[in-house]
């Protein structure tokens, strides 16, 4: 066996030493293009996309209780009596998902613009709108005097 081994090492020494082709037609090809050849080759295009979409958590949406939602509805009123003059207010609200059933708690801070009881959207200076029935929560400084009251 150590013999075929042998034979085989010297089976081209004959062409070993001669200089490569050059083609007199074609430029060659940049070191670039040539390392492309070797790329990995992803058969299932998306695939990793999709496991990684499957895999990306959303919290449910929480029921809130009857005492909170009229907190909230208090606070809404309250704010629309004082929209002019823009306090800085955080909301926090619910963002359905797109893609898949739940969504994400997001909270917008901001000096409040606009409070649209038509549209039931609050309009943030920065012109973030958070829809009224994704509220569940809101906090700053106007709301002082309301809590003093209730």
């Amino acid at each position: 066996m150590g013999e075929g081994i042998m034979q085989n090492n010297h089976r081209y020494d004959d062409i070993i030493g001669l200089p490569r082709h050059v083609s007199k037609l074609h430029p060659p090809m940049p070191v670039a293009d040539r390392a492309a050849q070797f790329m990995p080759f992803a058969a299932l295009t998306g695939f990793g996309d999709a496991i990684e979409e499957t895999g990306r958590l959303t919290d449910e949406r929480m029921e809130l209780e009857e005492d909170i939602i009229e907190e909230l509805d208090g606070k809404l009123q309250y704010l629309r009596e004082h929209v002019k003059e823009h306090p800085e207010i955080s909301v926090t609200y619910f963002q359905p998902d797109a893609r898949k059933e739940g969504g994400t708690y997001a909270t917008a801070a901001g000096r409040i613009w606009k409070v649209d009881f038509y549209e039931r959207m609050l309009v943030m200076e920065d012109g973030t709108k958070v829809p009224m029935k994704a509220v569940v929560g809101m906090e700053g400084e106007v709301f002082s005097d309301l809590e003093e009251l209730g």
